[in-house]
């Protein structure tokens, strides 16, 4: 029946679009099914609830009755939310760079009836507008070419297929060595913007797993080289316009070179991987802009994102948008007037310190932002600021809020897990440490079908799609943090078998590497598998990290050799190859120079704990905590490439151990560990 089936869908993308004249259908066999039975062409439109400009599109055209007509008339009209079904999204993506245009969303494809990709953009205008064709002449244009050049076009999928498909198999082969590893390191500086931050241009992205290979290579190389692009960066993103100074949290990206003005959807992977970075950072530089940033971040998320399970568990929603009232922003920015009118005579000092005048910083409104005004740390000025910043905070809250995706997501879940578990071991925070254990608990229990199988999204008490290989990397990788932070066996056997559960349903059986989709996926068109990272780490860098943690942790020289297998096969010949995985290299880092500090002595004992907060303050970020017995002796052990020290029962010594590593390659320095170290099996 002709209609818009949207209306039973859980995804808050899909029902924005439940009352649209537009045909819609949501992914499924259903809709192949009767693009195959009317011989139409299918128009897939992919986007997510937060898309700005998805929105646009939307408005535009997919609410208008005369192109909804034309749509529905020509096509088969198929809506997928690209955070509930990354795998397609990550298909059509790619075939889209491969007809040589630039990917995003809202992503636009014509496909034939089985899925096969034949001509495809992102946003298209209702008229022809900034060199685009208008959208209903395109819908015109690409019908005729379906009826009028079949042959044409089943040379072009064919080509596509053929290209994806390869795509899907590297011929690997190529080591990682250390000198490759530099050499990434180097190429990657030249992308930077040495005064601003992040990468060269506009727009700015966060880009986390760049600069934590960067902080990697820094503590590998021994030198600042790498490690000034990274602080730099966070500085300029804490105190720029793209972080919510009252309400905390980053949003996607800065659209201008200066981090001043945000596309203010807020996204939960976003936040996740930057707090991780800010505590990698924090334990180097003891910076107190970084650890205020990590508890305004972790705070706006356990308040503003929190979605409520049973028992006192919760996980967090995927999204905030940038649109409330129909107009971008709106939420966030300020008037001189509105300041002056809540905080009065106080009003002056807020306004030199967050950049407000009269003219205002964008469209004649004021994006709060400290990087013009008074340097952070001040005792005396931050306390009064933050006074003001809870009243404008509270006046804040009386305004229409942005939509929120209340999805619960498996991967990005995963990642606020290991953000919590590292931010709560080392800021000495039990509550946060609770709240990654009460996310973990949620997903166990609502992230699970009756037959015991991952999945990967749930919303309004139904569980969606299968998970995809980015959930069961990301969950065992929050399993092995809960670990080291807790000392909870559960999490080390739950890692294990996250692993186990990846092979069955992801693992190549003939190549090597995790596809992206699962092995059952049947309405995938072709099976992707690459370890280049986009927005978050690839599934197959992060699945090489928790093997290279499980082998340093258990000592199983198997998991040290599946790492290897998954890092040849993803290696390139050419180090510039390289850099678009700079979450692989992070990975053979982890593998080939990672450190196991293992602790030994009653849980409860002081002299245990005072090694343990040097451990987690001094490690470098290649490194890891084990849990050794609960012997009377209290000691630490340090482990690397088969060699072990001996016991160290002195805060300080292991202290001065730990920061003697600062530039050490491939062992101990030579000043330190190596005095007292005695070759054997793993502590």
């Amino acid at each position: 029946m002709s209609r818009n089936h949207l209306s039973e869908e859980t995804s808050p993308y899909l029902l924005q679009h439940k009352d649209n004249p537009v045909h819609w259908h949501p992914w499924g066999p259903e809709a192949l099914d009767r693009a195959r039975a009317e011989g139409k062409p299918i128009l897939l439109s992919v986007g997510y609830s937060s898309c700005h400009w998805c929105h646009v599109m939307a408005h535009e055209s997919f609410e208008d009755p005369d192109v909804a007509a034309l749509m529905n008339d020509l096509f088969i009209n198929i809506k997928v939310d690209r955070e509930e079904r990354p795998d397609l999204d990550t298909v059509y993506q790619s075939a889209l760079a491969l007809m040589g245009e630039q990917g995003g969303w809202p992503l636009t494809m014509f496909l034939t009836p089985d899925g096969a990709p034949f001509w495809g953009g992102t946003y298209f205008p209702p008229e022809p507008r900034w060199g685009r064709p208008g959208f209903p002449d395109l819908l015109t244009v690409v019908a005729q070419a379906w009826r009028e050049q079949a042959h044409q076009i089943a040379i072009t999928t064919r080509d596509i297929t053929h290209s994806l498909e390869r795509l899907s198999h590297p011929a690997g082969g190529t080591k990682i060595t250390p000198e490759s590893f530099e050499r990434a390191a180097a190429l990657s500086l030249r992308t930077i913007d040495t005064i601003q931050g992040g990468t060269l241009g506009a727009p700015k992205f966060p880009q986390p797993p760049l600069f934590r290979f960067l902080w990697h290579a820094a503590r590998r190389l021994g030198t600042p080289l790498y490690a000034d692009p990274v602080t730099t960066t966070l500085r300029h993103m804490c105190q720029g316009g793209i972080y919510d100074h009252l309400g905390g949290g980053f949003a996607r990206y800065s659209t201008d070179e200066v981090w001043l003005v945000p596309h203010f959807e807020k996204m939960l992977y976003d936040n996740a991987l930057l707090v991780e970075l800010m505590c990698d950072v924090w334990k180097e530089a003891r910076d107190p802009l970084l650890a205020t940033r990590i508890e305004e971040t972790l705070g706006w998320l356990l308040r503003d994102m929190r979605v409520e399970g049973e028992g006192g568990t919760f996980a967090l929603a995927g999204a905030l948008d940038a649109d409330s009232e129909g107009e971008e922003g709106r939420y966030y920015v300020w008037t001189e007037d509105e300041i002056d009118a809540l905080l009065g005579s106080a009003s002056p000092v807020f306004k030199e310190s967050y950049d407000v005048t009269r003219r205002g910083n964008w469209e004649g409104r004021t994006i709060l932002n400290r990087s013009k005004g008074r340097d952070f740390g001040m005792p005396a000025l931050e306390a009064k600021l933050a006074e003001h910043r809870a009243t404008l905070l509270a006046a804040r809250e009386a305004r229409t809020p942005p939509l929120r995706d209340d999805k619960v997501l498996t991967d990005w879940n995963a990642m606020a897990i290991s953000a919590l578990a590292r931010a709560g071991a080392l800021f000495d925070r039990p509550e946060w440490l609770e709240a990654a254990r009460a996310i973990w608990t949620f997903l166990a229990t609502h992230l699970r079908d009756d037959d015991g199988r991952l999945r990967h999204a749930w919303r309004a008490g139904r569980a969606g799609p299968v998970a995809v290989a980015d959930d069961y990397a990301q969950l065992a990788r929050a399993a092995l943090f809960l670990y080291e932070a807790t000392g909870a066996t559960p999490y080390l056997d739950a890692a294990r078998d996250l692993v186990a559960e990846a092979d069955h349903h992801h693992l190549d059986p003939e190549n090597g590497g995790y596809f992206l989709s699962s092995s059952d996926a049947e309405d995938v068109f072709v099976r992707t598998k690459a370890a280049s990272d986009s927005a978050v780490p690839a599934a197959n860098a992060v699945m090489a990290e928790v093997l290279a943690r499980l082998f340093h942790l258990t000592g199983d020289p198997d998991w040290h050799q599946r790492a290897e297998r998954l890092l040849l096969l993803f290696g390139h010949p050419d180090p510039a190859g390289l850099i678009q995985a700079p979450s692989l290299l992070t990975a053979y880092d982890l593998l080939e120079g990672g450190l196991v500090i293992t602790l030994s002595g009653p849980l409860d004992d002081p002299g245990r704990n005072a090694l343990a907060r040097v451990a987690l303050e001094h490690a470098p970020p290649a490194a890891g905590r084990a849990r050794g017995t609960e012997t009377e002796a209290v000691s630490a052990t340090l482990c690397r490439n088969g060699t072990c020290s001996l016991p160290i029962n002195d805060p300080q010594l292991l202290r001065r151990d730990l920061d003697a590593l600062r530039g050490d390659r491939f062992g101990f320095a030579p000043d330190s560990a190596p005095q007292r170290a005695a070759s054997g099996s793993r502590a």
